[in-house]
């Protein structure tokens, strides 16, 4: 017994200094796209005693699951050869329920994945598919953990008292674009209207009051006319981490504009499958068809990714000379009733 601790200390000195001897879920985190999802903060630490964080998917552990399955169960459990390990249960897909509980309640099981998985033996943890799930990528590296509830102490909640807005003294700006919310947390702006600001929520949104209405807003759509108190954020020149996109659903009763800012980049192509879950769910509508206007101004009813590309594709020879906030995609779509077909200019 004794022979084999000492072996094992020994092929663990061995071990790269880069190599990943433990890892927690700190948090979860909300990842805004054009599909909504939850990845997990974790902080790993190397052997050579290195901490840094990387941001993960459910649907990635259950990948590194199935490879290192393929690779390192033995074929009869009861009799493991060299090399082998029954690795240890990973929780189960759920395909029903809310995403933030489902999330929420992996973090624990997935804790103790984590802590057994990392037992092992040293040779397993060079695997190279295990190394690299714990590499931090460069995308991990630019990103700043927003909360760590799991790493830090509970902390008494402190109330916010709004301040009172004096015209001449208050942060505030003036709205450069019409922004039309999605949803109630967010504030309707009308171009040429005053803001006041109330405080930064990151480097891309502001909160603010505007005609006895507080709600947050992109910041790209607004000039800053005296900035917030030791606001240090870049104006437009940033980098921006959310994308705007200008959504239209056309019905009898008029049209509602929408816009809805994803985090991701303006380069982005999403897929028809993503394009039509997302307009169902802004507009809360099932029954809808995806479109959008060709050079002659008619509407182009969308029905796959190929449509999706040719949109996109037009849409950058339209809108040259067209003013826009800078993080706006040029093209918009057009939502309408699928049975609607009035809509269309038939004429030949």
């Amino acid at each position: 017994m004794a022979l084999q601790q000492l072996r094992d200390e020994s092929d663990f000195e061995q071990l790269p200094h880069n190599v990943a001897v433990s890892a927690t879920v700190a948090d979860i985190e909300e990842k805004k796209g054009f599909i909504d999802y939850f990845r997990f903060v974790i902080e790993v630490k190397t052997k050579g005693g290195s901490k840094y964080f990387i941001y993960r998917r459910y649907r990635q552990f259950f990948n590194l699951h199935e490879i290192l399955e393929s690779r390192y169960t033995p074929e009869d459990p009861d009799k493991p050869g060299p090399n082998t390990c029954i690795l240890p249960l990973l929780p189960g897909k759920v395909f029903i329920g809310n995403k933030r509980e489902i999330a929420e309640s992996r973090i624990p099981e997935l804790n103790t994945y984590l802590k057994r998985l990392l037992g092992f033996p040293t040779w397993f943890l060079l695997d190279e598919a295990l190394r690299m799930f714990f590499y931090q990528t460069d995308q991990d590296s630019q990103h700043q953990p927003r909360a760590l509830r799991r790493l830090r102490p509970p902390t008494r909640r402190v109330k916010t008292v709004k301040p009172k807005l004096d015209l001449f003294s208050s942060p505030r700006a003036e709205a450069m674009f019409d922004f039309r919310g999605n949803g109630k947390a967010e504030l309707n702006l009308k171009k040429g209207e005053v803001v006041f600001l109330l405080r930064r929520v990151n480097a891309d949104w502001l909160e603010g009051t505007v005609n006895n209405q507080t709600g947050i807003f992109p910041q790209s759509f607004v000039k800053i006319i005296k900035p917030l108190p030791d606001d240090d954020a870049e104006g437009d020149g940033e980098d921006h981490t959310y994308s705007c996109l200008r959504c239209l659903l056309l019905t009898s009763s008029g049209v509602d504009t929408r816009d809805v800012c994803v985090q991701e980049d303006l380069t982005t192509q999403p897929t028809y499958k993503e394009l039509l879950s997302r307009m169902r769910d802004v507009f809360k509508l099932d029954d809808v068809a995806l479109n959008y206007r060709d050079p002659d101004g008619d509407l182009i009813r969308v029905l796959d990714n190929e449509d999706v590309q040719l949109m996109i594709r037009e849409s950058r020879g339209q809108q040259v000379n067209v003013s826009r906030p800078v993080n706006q995609f040029p093209w918009q779509l057009v939502v309408t009733l699928a049975s609607d077909l009035s809509v269309y200019n038939t004429e030949a």
